[in-house]
């Protein structure tokens, strides 16, 4: 059975990560983001842990409820997926997030801080998204 305290707590930190993201996209434009190491270095931090919280409640799930074997990150979205706990969509929104969120960590000597500005203004409502299916099930 799925640990509705695990869920709770990492929806909750998911979204502190996301308020102070949005608190960055309304008070900085690309210039002023890419400028100021304190505010992208800080902003990539958040996004990375905002990304991990998904990923530690699509593996607590998938564990608690004996869903498959997750090998790779992208994994999770797809026994997610296969389980019916999101839908297709979501399934590789998903994907791709966690394709960002290995950039974020492997990436980190040549980041494009373009792109992750874009992903602040433009994707973040992605990252709810999830965020809304994980919180159907507490």
């Amino acid at each position: 059975m799925v640990n509705r305290n695990v869920i709770i707590r990492r929806i909750q930190k998911a979204q502190e990560y996301l308020d102070f993201l949005k608190q960055i996209k309304n008070e900085y434009n690309l210039k002023e983001f890419k400028s100021d190491p304190k505010v992208y270095g800080s902003s990539e931090r958040f996004l990375h842990l905002a990304i991990e919280a998904l990923m530690d409640i699509g593996n607590h799930i998938i564990a608690d409820e004996n869903l498959g074997k997750v090998e790779y990150y992208s994994d999770i979205p797809k026994i997610l997926y296969e389980n019916k706990y999101i839908g297709e969509e979501l399934r590789d929104v998903f994907i791709k997030i966690i394709g960002f969120r290995n950039i974020l960590v492997h990436d980190y000597i040549d980041i494009n801080l373009d792109l992750v500005f874009e992903v602040i203004d433009k994707n973040l409502t992605d990252i709810e998204e999830i965020i809304k299916e994980y919180g159907k099930l507490i």
